[in-house]
């Protein structure tokens, strides 16, 4: 454990660097998102890369206390970015 107010160590650096390049292009997709709406083919092609090759079809539960149902992927997404939970699963 290093003492508060210390840097980080060079392998905790990396890590922390590493986090902050994947949720700058989580919000990236966000933004492609919002401008251009689910049925745009890029966007379209990240919801497939991030479901294995496949947008699921028809309602999306999730672990979400209060918000457990979404009607579709689309919707589901739309609320991650939102809320800024990138990487909340089904």
């Amino acid at each position: 454990a290093q003492q508060a107010g210390t840097p980080l160590s060079d392998q905790e650096y990396r890590q922390f660097f590493k986090f902050l390049r994947i949720t700058l292009q989580a919000s990236t997709a966000c933004h492609l998102r919002e401008l251009y709406g689910c049925q745009n083919s890029l966007v379209q092609t990240l919801d497939k890369y991030e479901n294995h090759g496949v947008v699921p079809q028809g309602p999306v539960c999730s672990e979400m206390p209060g918000n457990p149902f979404f009607p579709n992927f689309c919707t589901f997404s739309f609320y991650r970015c939102i809320k800024k939970k990138y990487f909340l699963k089904v």
